[in-house]
């Protein structure tokens, strides 16, 4: 193709991108020191830099937080800078939503909306916010790849050197991610930090990523988002523990795993060496774990039962624990932990042996969401993990037993677990006719229903009745008769006519405690390896250090 034909065919410049970031940034030079931006000139070059309609992607996880960064971007003028297109992973702070109350956005493309989620279902009532999708956490990541490749990154860091070097420390999270999807599409990535230092620790993203550092007037917020005070684990939790441990872990040897943050599992993880131990299971069960560096895992590390832990991001207090156990988690040359939330969910998606997570609702065929009437909470990386990988080809003994088809070509499945109690706080029921989400989603327009995990994935789920084994179902009827088996006195469990049971036990359908050699009555807090946070530190050796709000003594 001659030069004259390529002009007409392609408008005679392949640098377009290249050539208005470089406007953008000639239009704050005179703020600049090299790559360092003054503190007090955050909303000046917010303002030169954006333009209306911009794709900007926040920091703002469900555990760090560019703070300083998001108030700077709500403070701009709306007359200037409007109608932006936010991307992120959460919606976790007021001013979050305070862009669009103002004007200064329009859309949004997020996973998880928790603390968030009662005003941002109002602001979509009341016609303020527009919703892009709700996202997996993975799913978000490979957009900005795709689709939804940021003009702009907004994000955090623990420090930076003169060249714009960054050490994002224990909780490296999602920050590598939205630099490379920014940086190396002609965006601009703007950083900020809690100090600058003449020697990084390590380079976490090296300067070349990098256009704009910034010391923020106070350090990124931090939450402690996944301690569980043992004090706070009922005897029903250490109940449906001992059932997911004997009538799941123990029976499918499941080695590699995923644990969510609730009581239920901070139950099983305190449970492995008292009740594993008895049951003989250390070496076989619970090996490989990506997961954040739960306090509650203290126990069963300091027991050896856990070989190695990848994390999605750090946990406020952990930091000192992580560094001394290298032989556990992944750590850097400086000796702290390095995370990467886009890794650990391909981890927890490809790389393990079972999902266990909980819900706030469950449909009669096992489908789930934590998105209720009024509330748009948003999914996080639950649907990335709860879920068959049908690309999988590795073989474990977990995966394998999970062949239901016979032949020469046959493959396992991964299990995905949903441990819930038949009722949430409030008396509300888990288990219902019907999601909520399906109305939900009809109200907000959009073109699905926002359900975090489909039913036909579900391979067992646990409450404090028992354990069904969705897997041997062999269709949807039989299905549904397992998870209204351990449903309780749900709506769903109501109905549920109990002479079918000694059927369903009989096929392998449901296990009840008692089938798994449980005495309900064994379900006491004395069988928990701890029982206060004053108990995972004398087990950390002094090495965990937990907030202020969760010291008692």
């Amino acid at each position: 193709m001659n030069e004259q034909v390529r002009d007409h065919v392609y408008g005679g410049s392949w640098t377009t991108r290249r050539d208005q970031k470089d406007i953008r940034l000639k239009k704050i030079k005179s703020f600049m020191k090299g790559r360092v931006l003054p503190t007090e000139r955050i909303v000046d070059a917010l303002e030169s830099l954006l333009v209306p309609g911009d794709r900007v992607v926040l920091e703002g996880n469900n555990q760090k937080q560019a703070t300083f960064l998001s108030h700077a971007l709500a403070m701009i003028d709306s007359n200037k800078v409007n109608g932006l297109h936010m991307i992120m992973s959460s919606i976790s702070r007021p001013e979050h939503l305070d862009l669009f109350e103002k004007g200064i956005a329009r859309k949004l493309d997020f996973a998880y909306s928790g603390p968030q989620s009662l005003r941002i279902s109002q602001m979509i009532e009341d016609g303020q916010l527009e919703i892009g999708s709700i996202h997996t956490y993975l799913e978000l990541y490979a957009r900005m790849f795709v689709d939804l490749i940021p003009n702009v990154a907004l994000v955090a860091a623990d420090k930076a050197d003169a060249e714009g070097n960054l050490y994002t420390g224990p909780n490296t999270e999602e920050t590598p991610t939205l630099v490379e999807a920014t940086a190396f599409r002609n965006g601009i990535v703007i950083v900020q930090v809690n100090e600058f230092v003449d020697d990084l620790p390590r380079v976490d993203i090296p300067a070349s990523w990098v256009d704009i550092v910034v010391k923020a007037d106070k350090p990124y917020q931090l939450e402690a988002l996944f301690t569980r005070d043992p004090r706070l684990i009922t005897e029903t939790q250490i109940l449906m523990a001992m059932i997911a441990i004997r009538g799941v872990y123990e029976r499918h040897k499941v080695q590699s795993l995923n644990h969510g943050i609730g009581f239920n599992t901070a139950a099983i993880e305190l449970l492995l060496p008292t009740y594993g131990e008895k049951l003989g299971l250390r070496g076989k069960i619970c090996k490989h774990w990506a997961l954040n560096p739960h306090p509650t895992l203290i126990p069963a590390i300091e027991s050896g039962w856990v070989e190695s832990i990848h994390c999605f991001g750090g946990e406020v207090g952990m930091e000192d624990y992580t560094a001394a156990r290298p032989d556990v988690f992944f750590t850097g040359s400086d000796g702290s932990l390095r995370s990467n939330r886009a890794y650990s969910q391909m981890a927890g998606q490809y790389g393990v042996d079972l999902f266990i997570g909980s819900t706030l609702q469950m449909d009669a065929v096992g489908n789930s969401s934590t998105v209720t009437s009024g509330r748009l909470t948003g999914f996080g990386g639950a649907p990335n993990m709860g879920h068959d990988p049908r690309g999988r080809r590795h073989a474990t003994p977990a995966w394998l037993n999970m062949i239901s088809e016979e032949g020469d070509i046959v493959r396992g499945k991964k299990l995905v677990v949903q441990m819930v109690e038949t009722f949430q706080k409030g008396d509300q029921p888990t288990f219902v006719p019907s999601l909520d989400a399906v109305e939900v989603g009809h109200d907000a327009n959009m073109p699905i229903a926002p359900v975090m995990i489909y039913g036909d994935d579900v391979t067992h789920v646990v409450t404090e009745e028992g354990v069904a084994y969705l897997y041997k179902a062999r269709d949807l009827e039989e299905r549904k008769l397992a998870i209204a088996a351990v449903a309780g006195v749900s709506p769903l469990g109501r109905h549920h006519d109990l002479s079918v049971n000694d059927r369903l036990r009989s096929d392998g359908l449901v296990a009840f405690p008692e089938d798994l050699g449980i005495r309900r009555t064994d379900a006491k807090r004395s069988l928990l390896a701890a029982k206060s946070i004053e108990d995972l530190v004398e087990w950390s050796g002094g090495h965990y250090k937990p907030p202020a709000k969760f010291r008692s003594w």
